[in-house]
Parts: C-alpha cells; structure tokens; sequence
C-alpha cells in the first residue's frame, strides 16, 4: 500500500469518525440542544484486532468499548468486547449499562433493564416434581394411558 493510499485512508477514517460522533454530542433538541465537541475522546485500533474507545460529552453522555480477539468463531478468532456507556434520561434518570459481548452474544447489566417476574411457586414444584420423575415415553403423547375418556 503507497504511502498517500494510507494518508487518504487515514483521512477517510476520520471524517466518518466525526461524523459518526455528531449525533453523540446533541442535545435533546428545543431550547436545551447544542453542538459542542466531546470533552474527552480516545480511539486506539491497534491493527491487531484489539482496540479501545471511550468519550465524554458536555451533555453527559459518556462510552467506553475494548476488545480483542478471544474466542475461536467458525470463521477465525472472534472479537470479545466490554464496555458500557451513562446518559441522563429525558425523565432525569440516570441511565448506565455495562456489558460484554462474546461468542456467546450480547450480555447488558444495568439496574434499568426490566427482569421478568419470578416463577411461580406451583410452576417450580410441577418442574421439580417432573425433574424427579422422568417420563419413560420421553413425553410422547399416550392417549390410552390415563386419558379421558366419552
């Protein structure tokens, strides 16, 4: 690769890269919105497959993202990642996330997330009770045995 291949190259990569960040720096919009650079932004691709990003914007918003190649993926090493990102909702809350994101899938924690209700009680005894007694049929339906009948 000729030297200017890699100048226009480098070039290329930084003006996508501010433009991506355009959105990161607004503000939710009508009187409070604004365009202000990020107050801290850091950016390392080490060419190896490893790499991390973080920024800080004056409106809150804060991210940070490393990853390198851990995991045997069908098509080569696959990039293992951990980060998390803030931001203060329109409500006033504050929002933060924490994650990893594997060759087992995307893995958020973050005390906003909804979590499902608890099993109830006779579900768990009903899984229990048929963990304890496993069908010999393996489950197939036996319209004779125990069946109701006309």
């Amino acid at each position: 690769m000729s030297s200017l291949s890699i100048v226009l190259s480098a070039i290329l990569v930084a003006v996508v890269s501010a433009g991506r960040l355009d959105h990161l720096t607004q503000g939710y919009g009508g009187a409070g919105a604004y365009n202000a650079p990020p107050s801290q932004y850091e950016n390392i691709n080490n060419g190896d497959g490893t790499y991390r990003f973080s920024y800080d914007t004056p409106s809150g918003i804060s991210a940070r993202e490393s990853g390198s190649p851990r995991a045997a993926g069908p098509e080569g090493l696959a990039v293992t990642a951990e980060g998390g990102f803030s931001y203060r909702a329109p409500d006033g809350q504050q929002i933060s996330l924490t994650y990893t994101a594997d060759e087992n899938g995307f893995h958020p924690v973050g005390s906003h997330i909804p979590t499902p209700p608890p099993i109830p009680e006779a579900i768990l005894r009903s899984i229990e009770f048929n963990r304890q007694n496993p069908s010999s049929d393996n489950g197939a339906y036996n319209g004779g045995r125990n069946a109701y009948r006309y």
